[in-house]
């Protein structure tokens, strides 16, 4: 028996565990296997589908099934079996095809079992595939395969915006489309998101939410910061976070996850 047996910390992944630098702290590194080591549960919650994620699973080195695609998936990497998957609804190609219409600057990413495909890609689109280490297939929109397990807009922020307003005033009854970050505009089918997997996975694990734990940076993370029993954010996350009331760590760069679990020592 360990003093974390029972406890449960899901964690973004960039710019929270793993920072901009993409240098893991030391100090994250060990946290995790002390909290391991002690009962706790570990893993991840990502924006990131499967092909993008898998380079990183030793990284991160988690001992549950993973969040993906920004609550579209939960996946286990240690038994390579998806446990769970919560697909767009194939009319988002339809849909995207009116967007682009009044939209025309967005690049867009989308999401078919292990597969990526691109449509109008533009320096973000560009800049992610780099970041992702991962490559991608270009089509018409109406040609990609479906079923989507999301899908992501690439452009400046101000754009993304105004293609986030009219996507949600037309359609907010079927989707979810929500910031990772400056230049990405995510989309999930609606209910989607890692808050929703976040309680499906503590549910199959036995996790009570008054032991459950997450932490993140960005917009996409607030769904799942709103089921933890604390949510926490690095203190140099984007500042929807900060008002959204989250107690702040260290900025990622420098550990925040081992803030977190020296946080949670003090607690148990």
């Amino acid at each position: 028996m360990g003093k974390f047996d029972g406890v449960m910390i899901v964690s973004d992944f960039d710019d929270t565990f793993f920072p901009e630098s993409h240098v893991l702290p030391e100090a994250n590194r060990q946290a995790v296997a002390y909290f391991q080591a002690e009962g706790g549960i570990f893993t991840i919650a990502t924006g990131r589908a499967r092909t993008t994620f898998r380079r990183y699973v030793a990284l991160a080195n988690p001992n549950a099934p993973v969040i993906l695609a920004n609550g579209a998936q939960l996946y286990d990497f240690s038994r390579e079996v998806l446990v769970e998957e919560r697909t767009v609804p194939e009319t988002i190609a339809a849909d995207l095809l009116e967007l682009v219409k009044l939209v025309p600057e967005v690049g867009l990413e989308a999401y078919h079992g292990e597969d990526i495909y691109i449509w109008n890609p533009n320096e973000w689109t560009w800049f992610h595939l780099e970041r992702a280490k991962c490559t991608a297939q270009e089509r018409e929109i109406a040609d990609m395969p479906q079923p989507w397990g999301k899908a992501i807009l690439h452009q400046k922020n101000s754009i993304l915006k105004e293609a986030q307003r009219l996507f949600l005033d037309r359609w907010g009854d079927r989707y979810e489309a929500i910031f990772s970050n400056f230049h990405m505009l995510e989309l999930t089918g609606k209910g989607t998101t890692k808050g929703g997997m976040v309680l499906t996975l503590s549910q199959r694990l036995g996790v009570r939410r008054e032991n459950l734990y997450c932490v993140g940076d960005n917009q996409n993370d607030l769904p799942m910061l709103e089921v933890s029993a604390v949510p926490y954010a690095p203190g140099d996350c984007a500042q929807e976070v900060k008002d959204s009331g989250a107690h702040l760590l260290p900025p990622s760069e420098e550990g925040a996850i081992a803030g977190l679990v020296e946080e949670l020592d003090k607690r148990y």
